[in-house]
């Protein structure tokens, strides 16, 4: 025993020895001792080591994910369960078809699903809607005393304002919905939908490619706020082609483990051969606040899918509320599936660089350089090499590479020179396809459409379309301005964006003899990349900030003003052609009756006093005298010139303009049933079918 232990020994029987008076008191100390201690060891753990799982984290900021308010969450959703579905029906070259169900659930309609009891309101004032008696008489006087202003105003014919809507001081009660939507797409493998749904962060849409998704939630997400407001799963039925049976999963989220949690899944007869994917949620909305947000949505999304076909359905128990559209579709002809692709060596960082070494399968550095990326060819890649240093070989093995050995190759990379990515990889919505889903939801008076090659930001490829139409159904006076990122409608935070703000402030319309203030102008522009630099939280918007882009959507912009001038002024010219001759046939019958007047005057003149004439004169004048040549005569003759007049000027300035400008009228074809072999031949503007 040391002396240590010999000095604790002691201590203790030194303790023993004390009175039960100081044995009290040293009792009291050590009370004190332990309240003491006691925020020392709340500090102690609240610095202790914690983590979030995924799910757990979005489920705390649902913001980042659309999911601000019931609203928000509401649009969301059903945003999320429709880029799903025509993603799944794309991904087999499916024409798509989308059927959408929100069915407004009431509180006594959800207590029974849940197997909760109503319970009548006893204490009327402890809910925060209650209107104490004195609230309700000075409510009622402020309704008195709007009432008789108006009376006033509409006495003194002043412009009658409508009744304040009365609105509880309470949250009131949540308003929730069912949300249904079901397509015809690939399906799920049945063992797979657990994960697919009720595993946030996983999924079939990784890598590098041009995909629909901001975060890759989707329905997860939806799931995730499911979860939060009622507490219920989400129901999925599914099934692949040529499967002779229907998946069908019960399943909600354990959002602390990121890991679903199955109530049913089981397998059912599929008699009817569907294939596709049906998914149902209920959630806390607000139809109210997004019901023109979701409704504006579906009909963009008709815009730049005019291939697909929407129906959607909003039922309610109130009949007056109750709604069905349906979008039809306008054309078979699909954009193709995008393509994955590799990284742009200008375009990774050195994280990505480690990944890309941990992963690939090549052997040594030169097959690395190769293969991993795009645009290093073999030449190109030896030649990397040898720039990088005596340390580096084209035989050395890819996980060989040291820490500061991969420094180096990304220090080369942000400084070497590479070639553009080709916009092979990208799938863009077509000219052909954003004129027609232009002309089939605002029906135009004029539409110019015009796409951009393949451009490059900081290594990623992408495209802008972009379509203005004038005129049309329900659009407003001024610019009304359709922004689209990778096929989706964007609706909010409109003002920041590079799309907004180059319509604005960067085409001179007045030049293209467009009145951007009283024409009711259509701007649709569409981009298209592997990478789409959103900004802000929800991804609603894309910076200004990007050179290239913005350049890119200016000049797409002006190429379409280009062609609406030409097709303006010809319709200008046009309505002076019209004008001029209106106004000489109204002169015809005047003339006309001058000039016979003035020839009976000469034909009457004896021949001694009238002066000599040519034979064709005279036999005018003997015309005129038989009767043979009358005012109706000169009036067909002088309609006549002007027609012909009026047919070499139009002929005229077709010959200058070229065949090129000449109007264009769109050919619509239908869709075609059945199976056939046929071969599609396409323009911007234009698409000819051939079927043997």
């Amino acid at each position: 025993m040391d002396t240590s232990d010999n000095e604790a020994t002691a201590a203790a029987a030194e303790a023993k020895k004390k009175t039960p008076k100081a044995a009290a008191g040293k009792g009291k100390a050590t009370g004190k001792g332990k309240a003491a201690a006691g925020p020392k060891a709340s500090a102690k753990e609240s610095s202790l080591l914690k983590q979030k799982s995924p799910a757990e984290f979005f489920a705390e900021n649902k913001n980042i994910a659309g999911f601000d308010n019931p609203g928000k969450s509401l649009y969301t959703t059903m945003r999320e369960l429709v880029e799903n579905a025509l993603d799944s029906a794309e991904s087999i070259s499916e024409l798509p078809d989308i059927e959408i169900t929100v069915e407004e659930i009431t509180r006594t309609k959800f207590n029974t699903m849940i197997g909760l009891e109503d319970r009548q309101r006893f204490d009327e004032a402890l809910y925060d809607d209650f209107e104490s008696e004195k609230d309700r008489e000075k409510r009622l006087a402020k309704e008195a005393r709007f009432q008789e202003t108006q009376a006033k105003n509409a006495a003194l014919g002043k412009k009658v304002k409508e009744a304040p809507s009365v609105r509880g001081k309470g949250r009131g009660e949540a308003a929730l919905f069912k949300v249904t939507c079901k397509d015809n797409g690939r399906g799920m493998p049945h063992d797979d939908i657990p994960n697919m749904l009720g595993r946030v962060l996983s999924g079939t849409k990784y890598g590098l490619r041009q995909t629909r998704g901001k975060f890759g939630l989707g329905a997860k997400m939806a799931l995730i706020w499911s979860k939060m407001s009622t507490g219920l799963p989400i129901e999925i039925k599914s099934s692949m082609k040529d499967q002779n049976y229907t998946s069908f999963c019960r399943l909600d989220i354990d959002i602390h483990k990121n890991i679903p949690h199955v109530h049913l899944h089981e397998k059912r007869e599929n008699k009817t051969h569907w294939h596709g994917a049906e998914i149902e949620v209920i959630i806390e909305g607000n139809w109210t606040t997004h019901r023109s947000k979701i409704l504006h949505y579906m009909r963009q999304m008709a815009v730049i899918t005019p291939y697909a076909q929407f129906l959607f359905k909003f039922l309610s128990d109130a009949a007056d509320k109750n709604l069905t559209i349906k979008f039809a579709r306008r054309t078979d002809v699909m954009p193709p599936v995008p393509l994955q692709t590799k990284h742009h060596p200008s375009a990774v960082d050195l994280l990505l660089i480690k990944r890309l070494v941990a992963e690939t399968t090549k052997q040594n550095l030169l097959q690395f350089l190769q293969h991993e990326f795009v645009n290093i060819s073999k030449p190109h890649a030896e030649r990397l090499i040898g720039e990088m240093g005596p340390d580096f070989s084209p035989k050395m093995t890819v996980k060989s590479l040291t820490s500061q050995q991969l420094v180096r190759i990304h220090q080369l990379f942000r400084q070497a020179k590479f070639d553009d990515p080709s916009g092979n990889c990208l799938s863009p919505a077509g000219e052909y396809n954003l004129r027609l889903g232009i002309i089939k939801e605002l029906h135009p008076d004029m539409v110019a459409t015009h796409a951009s090659s393949a451009q490059v930001f900081e290594g990623h490829p992408f495209i802008v379309e972009a379509g203005i139409s004038i005129g049309g159904k329900d659009v407003k006076q001024g610019l009304n301005i359709f922004r689209f990122a990778n096929r989706i409608p964007l609706l909010f935070e409109q003002g920041a964006d590079v799309i907004t703000r180059t319509a604005l402030k960067r085409i001179p319309w007045s030049s293209y003899k467009i009145n951007h203030q009283q024409d009711k102008i259509g701007v649709f522009v569409s981009i298209v990349s592997t990478k789409i630099p959103f900004k802000g939280t929800g991804k609603e918007y894309i910076g200004d900030d990007i050179t290239e882009i913005s350049s890119a959507v200016k000049s797409t912009l002006k190429q379409c003003c280009l062609q609406l001038k030409s097709k303006i002024v010809k319709k200008l010219q046009a309505r002076e052609r019209q004008d001029r001759k209106r106004n000489l046939n109204r002169y015809i019958p005047d003339v006309a009756r001058a000039i016979m007047e003035t020839l009976v005057e000469i034909a009457d003149q004896s021949p001694p006093k009238r002066p000599r004439y040519d034979k064709e004169d005279e036999e005018l004048l003997e015309k005129v005298n038989s009767e043979e040549v009358t005012e109706m005569t000169f009036r067909d003759c002088l309609t006549q010139h002007v027609e012909q007049v009026d047919y070499e000027m139009a002929l005229d300035y077709a010959m200058q303009s070229g065949v090129s400008q000449e109007p264009r009228e769109a050919i619509y074809l239908n869709s075609l049933e059945g199976s056939y072999k046929f071969v599609d031949l396409q323009s911007p503007v234009f698409m000819f079918r051939f079927v043997p």
